[in-house]
This record gives C-alpha cells, sequence and structure tokens, in this order.
C-alpha cells in the first residue's frame, strides 16, 4: 500500500509520484517523462533523461543531485523543500489537493457561489457538504473509505 501524501517520511519516489499524478500538463493529462525531461533541458536546468525521471519515480535509483531535484521542484511549481521537508512536503500537497479540487468545475462553482455569504452560512454550508460526505463515505483526502 502507497504511503498517503500528507503522510511524514515518504521517498523521494512517492513525493515525485504524487507531483506526476497531482500536476497536470495543459491538456490535463500527466505529464509524460519525456515532457518533463525536455522542459527541464529548455529551461536550462541539468541534463537529465525521461528513463531517468521514471526511474526515480520507481525508486530505482533515489540519489539525485541538488541541481537535479531544485529543477524538478521548479518544473512541478513546488519549492525545492518539498523533497527535503516533511512539514514542507505535506503543506504543499494540501494546498495541491485544494488547486486540483478547484479543477472540478462543480467545486469551481459551489466556492464562486458562496462569494459573499455570511460567516453563519458558509458554516452552514460546510457542515452540509460533511454531512453528505459522511453519507456517501468519503474520507477527509476525498477517498472512499
Amino acid at each position: 500500500m502507497a504511503t498517503a501524501p500528507s503522510e511524514p517520511g515518504r521517498s523521494l519516489a512517492e513525493k515525485l509520484d504524487h507531483l506526476l499524478r497531482t500536476v497536470r500538463s495543459a491538456d490535463g493529462g500527466e505529464y509524460t517523462y519525456e515532457e518533463v525531461a525536455t522542459s527541464l533541458r529548455e529551461q536550462g536546468g541539468p541534463t537529465i533523461s525521461a528513463t531517468y525521471v521514471w526511474q526515480l519515480r520507481k525508486g530505482l535509483r533515489d540519489n539525485p543531485t541538488k541541481r537535479h531535484l531544485e529543477a524538478l521542484a521548479q518544473f512541478f511549481g513546488v519549492p525545492p523543500a518539498y523533497f527535503f521537508d516533511d512539514e514542507a512536503a505535506i503543506r504543499i500537497d494540501a494546498e495541491l489537493a485544494l488547486l486540483t479540487a478547484m479543477r472540478d468545475a462543480s467545486v469551481r462553482q459551489i466556492a464562486l457561489r458562496s462569494v459573499g455569504l455570511s460567516a453563519r452560512s458558509l458554516t452552514a454550508i460546510t457542515e452540509m457538504v460533511e454531512r453528505v460526505r459522511e453519507l456517501e463515505g468519503l474520507s477527509d483526502e476525498g477517498e472512499t473509505k
């Protein structure tokens, strides 16, 4: 069983896998290893092959250079601390989860329609959403229990 994104002590492979599954390309799909490698080269970063990105993701390689990690962090739009600091990774994963949720048109619509409501109304809506999530068997991370 894979370690949950918000758990401390995740490996480099787990963190990179999470970024690849979460951060999406312009077409909404997962970046390919070749897209990552090509982008790093085009941005003047260190030379890295698609195979090496795959090996890092699968845990077959686990000791990249600091420059490789900095370039990967820049590509995914996260600070390099994501790979080095578990507390930073947990915080960044929470931000990524919010961004992922906001890609959903229904979630965006609810959020936008909530603008301007009183604190009391927002609390009532939050309680309703939590109750419906309970009824549908959803955990706090949005996955079925």
